[in-house]
This record gives C-alpha cells, sequence and structure tokens, in this order.
C-alpha cells in the first residue's frame, strides 16, 4: 500500500480549500468514537512534512524521478550546502560583519551542524518508524472497549496537535528572523552565496535574504522533523501503556470466564507489553543519535543565543532570538520529559500487577504474573549516544553549559570587546 494512501495524498481537484482547510485541522481533534482511528495516524501531520521536504518518494513511474529531483534539491541545499556556506561566509566576510549579525549568524550555523546530521540520520532509519507503525497496528486490535478506543482516539489529537504547534514555533523563527534582519538593512543570516553580492543594492538584499529563506525553510523543516518524531512516538507509547493497565486491572474481575480464559487474558497483556517494547526497541537506535547530537549543541547554542540577546540585538531581532531560543527548548524538553513519564509508567504498571485480583489464582497464573512483574520492573529507558539516559536531568545539565559560557563572556568582558 503506498504512503500517500495511508496519509491521505491522493489527488482530488473537486474538493473545495476550504473543506480541505476544515478536514486538515479536524485531525487537532479527538475523532468520534464512531470513527476507526488508528495510533499511525497521530503521525499523519509528521509524514506530510516528510512528504512535502522530499522523504517519500513514490513507489514507481515517472513521478518518482520528478520527486527524486526535488528530494536531492531540499538535500543539497538543507543538508550540505548550509553548513559550508556558512564556513565559507565567515572566512570571507568576518570584518564586514556587526556583532548582532554576526550572531544571529552563528547560533543558527552550529545548529545547522546538528540538524545536518540528525536529518541524515533519520531519513536513513525511516524503515524502521514504518516498522513501529505495523507493531502499533497489532496493537491496534488489542483495543477491547470504547474506553481502549478514546485513549488512542486522544493520543492522536494530542500528537497531530503538538506537530502544529512545533510547526509554528520553528516557522515563526524564521519568518521573524527573516524581516527582523532584512528591516534592519541585512541579510537574515549572512549565508555565502557565490551569485549575489548583498551590499548592491535594495534588490540584491531582499533577492540574497529571499534565497537564504528559502534555504533556512528547507533546514528548519528538516530539523522539526528530526525533532518531533520521538515525541510522537513516545505518547503513542505511553497512551498504549495506559490502554494496557486497564487491561491489567480488569484480570480475573470477570466471574463468568474460566480460569483457562483469564489465564489467557493474562498471557494476551504479557504479549501486548512485548509489543510495546517491541515498538521502543525499534525507534531506540534513531533517538540514540539524534538526541545525542542535540545534546552536544544545546548548551553551546543556547548560550550564543543568549548572549545574542542580552548584548547585542535591537527589540525585533531579540524577538526572532527568542523564538529561536523556544525552538531551540523544544528540540530536547517535551522527549525529555515524556521519557520521564515513561520510566515513571513502568513503575506504575507493576504497581498495577500486584494490585490486581490474583491471590486467589491457581498457581500457574501467580508464577506467570510473577515474571511479569519481575520483566515490567524494568524501566523503558532511552540512552542518548550510550551516555546520557534521556531525561529531564540530563537535559538541564547539558542545557547548564549556557549559562557557563554568559558567565565567561561577562568576566572576560567580551562583549565589549566586540562592539
Amino acid at each position: 500500500m503506498a504512503i500517500k494512501d495511508v496519509y491521505g495524498f491522493r489527488p482530488c481537484s473537486k474538493v473545495l480549500a476550504p473543506l480541505v482547510m476544515a478536514s486538515t485541522f479536524k485531525l487537532i481533534k479527538p475523532a468520534p468514537l464512531t470513527e476507526r482511528v488508528r495510533s499511525r495516524e497521530g503521525c499523519i501531520y509528521m509524514y506530510r512534512g516528510m512528504w512535502i521536504i522530499g522523504w517519500l518518494p513514490p513507489k514507481s513511474g515517472v513521478w518518482r524521478y520528478v520527486y527524486l529531483i526535488w528530494t536531492f534539491t531540499t538535500f543539497f541545499f538543507g543538508v550540505f550546502y548550509l553548513p559550508v556556506a556558512f564556513v565559507i561566509s565567515y572566512v570571507r566576510e568576518f570584518k564586514n560583519f556587526a556583532p548582532s549579525e554576526f550572531f544571529t549568524s552563528l547560533q543558527v550555523a552550529i545548529n545547522v551542524y546538528g540538524a545536518s546530521a540528525k536529518s541524515l540520520i533519520t531519513y536513513s532509519f525511516l524503515w524502521r518508524l514504518s516498522k513501529t507503525e505495523t507493531l502499533l497496528d497489532r496493537l491496534d486490535e488489542r483495543l477491547l472497549n470504547d474506553e481502549d478506543r478514546q485513549k488512542i482516539h486522544n493520543v492522536v489529537a494530542r500528537c497531530n496537535y503538538a506537530f502544529l504547534i512545533y510547526s509554528f514555533i520553528y516557522c515563526g523563527f524564521a519568518g521573524s528572523t527573516f524581516l527582523s534582519m532584512v528591516l534592519s538593512g541585512s541579510p537574515p543570516w549572512a549565508i555565502y552565496n557565490p551569485f549575489l553580492d548583498w551590499r548592491d543594492g535594495m534588490f540584491s538584499l531582499w533577492a540574497q535574504s529571499i534565497f537564504e529563506y528559502i534555504t533556512m525553510s528547507f533546514a528548519v523543516l528538516q530539523d522539526q522533523l528530526s525533532d518531533t518524531y520521538p515525541l510522537m512516538f513516545t505518547l503513542i507509547f505511553r497512551a498504549h501503556l495506559e490502554v494496557l493497565k486497564d487491561h491489567i486491572r480488569n484480570l480475573r474481575m470477570d466471574p463468568s470466564k474460566s480460569e483457562k480464559e483469564n489465564y489467557e487474558d493474562l498471557v494476551n497483556c504479557i504479549m501486548d507489553h512485548k509489543l510495546i517494547i517491541r515498538c521502543c526497541n525499534l525507534i531506540r537506535p534513531i533517538i540514540f543519535r539524534t538526541i545525542f547530537v542535540q545534546f552536544l549543541l544545546i548548551g553551546l547554542v543556547l548560550g550564543l543565543t543568549l548572549i545574542n540577546i542580552f548584548f547585542f540585538s535591537n527589540f525585533w531581532q531579540a524577538v526572532g532570538s527568542i523564538l529561536f531560543v523556544i525552538t531551540i527548548l523544544l528540540q530536547t524538553f517535551p522527549f525529555c520529559y515524556t521519557c520521564n513519564l515513561l520510566i515513571d509508567d513502568s513503575e506504575d504498571l507493576a504497581n498495577t500487577i500486584f494490585q490486581s485480583n490474583w491471590t486467589d489464582s491457581e498457581p500457574r497464573y501467580k508464577s506467570t504474573l510473577v515474571n511479569f512483574m519481575h520483566h515490567v520492573q524494568q524501566p523503558i529507558i532511552f540512552i542518548a549516544g550510550g551516555i546520557f539516559p534521556i531525561s529531564m536531568n540530563s537535559n538541564i545539565s547539558v542545557a547548564k553549559f549556557a549559562f557557563s559560557i554568559i558567565t565567561i563572556v561577562r568576566q572576560m568582558n567580551l562583549a565589549d570587546q566586540f562592539q
């Protein structure tokens, strides 16, 4: 089945624009229980973003080759050209930079290197996301009642809503920086362009600025996709853990069921837990790499951005930098918080098993329950680069480096030396 069929990209020329908009934003609200909603639909917006940026080519046909040209274009400018162009710009134009221009460019340039690495990693492992969705389809088959389905409906809407918020903030950063810098008389990020010199006049300035905005938009969307997939999937995993807890609470609560049927219900709960663990293990290698890259950069990027805000920016430039700070925080903090909740869910799941109705069950049921409880007590933990456990504590620790940079700048009076 083609990805376009799954995520709603079938062309339909007769559909009116308002109807399209209504159906699109309908995804941020929980669907009624009369509709069948799958867990994978929580990633609809994310996959549409991937389709726009050129990550999901058609399986066959002439349009596949046309689309691959677009894929090459976005990768060339967003992943390869930008990192090189920033370096060339600093080598050639360093003496011409005003402090605000330099720091506005530098804070983004460092993040661009991380974004390029994350984009390549995420694109290379898209097959893991697809396999994870296949396992989620199997978990959806275990939704037994309306309460179970409501949990999935809610998380699907929450995931799409979260992606929409990310989109507004990321695009807001790019747009506000573009406008604030170009209206101040300089290009947004001072990216090297061999065909234009923005100092030649107003037309050259606007042409250079629009070129930079389009190029940066490629990188921003690629970065957003690399930042949102961990949050989308872990939110869905948590919803299925909540469903599993309800199933465990209901074990042996139906007096009409025999001990054999009760035992089968317990085995089904164990299989559901194993499926959730398999889902986590499938995306673990991607998270292992992308979050590690972000942890390495977050402190430095935040530090440079805060220096720019405190010492060099005017009001409108500060607005763009503040939005950039928000995007940097969004890259890790929501996911790290969700990882903390996943750890708590594991502990809560073990308590739920212990508090279930097992005291008068048969020996086979008890022994299986004890083994289940033993495995559940091992929390679901993601490790960044095999070094940092992904949690709020780790995120705060690496982010604190930003304040160390500000302290060094103040003590050495570097801000005045840049003026």
